[in-house]
C-alpha cells in the first residue's frame, strides 16, 4: 500500500465535515513523498525530533502528527526558506535523509470518529476523557467530550489525577487547590478576550476550567477574584499539547484495530513539554498525592 492510499483510507474513516475541503483544511501532507510504499506508521501529538528518530528506529516512514511540523499555524515554510534558520534546516535535512513523510490529522480527528452507536465523537477529547476515566461523566454535547459532572473533588485532586494519568511533571492551579469542584469544562483556546468563557462559568455553573493555553489576564483574573470571594472557581492547566496527546493514542489504537490492521502502527509520545523550577528554600508548590 502506498502512503497516499493509507492517508485516504484514514480520512474516509473520519466524519470530515468542512475538513475535507482541500483548500481550507490544515490536514495537509507536510513533508515527504507520499507515493512510496508504506513501511509503518508513527502516531503522535507533534512530530518533534525524538518522534522522528523513533520512526526511524521502528522502520516507519509515515508520521501522523496532530500539530504543525514547522512551528506555525498552517505550517507555512516560505518565511523559513528565506531566513537563516539553522533549526529548520537541520530538521529538513534529517527528514529528507530518513525518507520520512509527515501528514497532519487535526481537523479530521476533531470533526469526529465513529462511536459504537453509529454516531460521532471528537477523537482527541474522547481519548483524553477515556485516559482520565471521565468518559462516563460527560454531559451536554456528547460529540465533543468537553463538559463533565464528576464526583465531588477538589482542584488539587484533579491536578494530581491529571499529572498521574497523563504522566506529566506538574500542573498550574489558579484559585485554591482545596476548592471543591464538581463540574469541569475544557474550553476553547484562551488566547485573548475570555468573555464567553466567563459567561459560561456563571451560566453553566462550571467550577473548574481545564484550560489548554492560558494567559495571565481575563479568565485567570476572574477566577482568582472569584476564589478570593469564596466561590468555587478554579483553573488547572497542563498545556495544549499535554492535554491533547492521549487523543492521538486513541487514534493509533483505532488505526491498528480497525483502519489498517495489517500495518504496524505505534503511538509515540511527544512527552511533557514543561519542566518546573522553584525558588530555592521557599517552594510555593502544593504537595499532591
Amino acid at each position: 500500500m502506498l502512503i497516499r492510499q493509507a492517508i485516504q483510507k484514514i480520512k474516509a474513516f473520519h466524519r470530515g465535515n468542512g475538513a475535507t475541503n482541500p483548500l481550507t483544511t490544515r490536514d495537509q501532507l507536510l513533508f515527504g513523498d507520499a507515493d512510496q510504499e508504506l513501511t509503518g506508521i508513527i502516531v503522535t501529538q507533534w512530530a518533534s525530533m525524538n518522534v522522528i528518530e523513533e520512526a526511524v528506529e521502528k522502520g516507519a516512514n509515515l508520521v501522523i502528527s496532530h500539530e504543525a511540523l514547522f512551528w506555525n499555524h498552517g505550517d507555512h515554510r516560505e518565511w523559513l526558506d528565506n531566513t537563516p534558520n539553522s533549526v529548520y534546516k537541520e530538521k529538513v535535512k534529517r527528514l529528507e535523509n530518513y525518507g520520512i513523510v509527515v501528514w497532519r490529522d487535526h481537523d479530521f480527528i476533531h470533526s469526529g470518529m465513529p462511536d459504537e452507536k453509529g454516531g460521532w465523537r471528537d477523537g482527541i477529547f474522547y481519548g483524553l476523557a477515556r485516559q482520565l476515566g471521565w468518559d462516563s461523566y460527560v454531559i451536554g454535547d456528547t460529540t465533543k467530550y468537553r463538559l463533565f459532572d464528576l464526583p465531588q473533588t477538589t482542584a488539587g485532586e484533579i491536578a494530581s489525577h491529571i499529572i498521574n494519568s497523563l504522566d506529566l511533571r506538574g500542573a498550574k492551579i489558579i484559585g485554591f487547590p482545596e476548592t471543591v469542584v464538581k463540574r469541569v469544562c475544557i474550553p476553547h483556546h484562551n488566547l485573548g478576550d475570555a468573555k464567553d468563557d466567563i459567561i459560561m462559568m456563571e451560566r453553566d455553573h462550571v467550577d473548574l476550567m481545564l484550560a489548554m493555553e492560558l494567559i495571565d489576564f481575563t479568565l485567570s483574573e476572574y477566577v482568582r477574584d472569584a476564589a478570593e470571594f469564596d466561590q468555587s472557581r478554579a483553573i488547572v492547566t497542563v498545556g495544549h499539547f499535554n492535554t491533547e496527546e492521549y487523543g492521538m493514542k486513541y487514534l493509533a489504537e483505532i488505526l491498528a484495530s480497525k483502519m489498517l490492521p495489517d500495518v504496524k502502527v505505534t503511538f509515540a509520545k511527544t512527552g511533557d513539554m514543561y519542566h518546573y523550577a522553584f525558588r530555592a528554600g521557599k517552594s510555593t508548590s502544593v504537595q499532591l498525592n
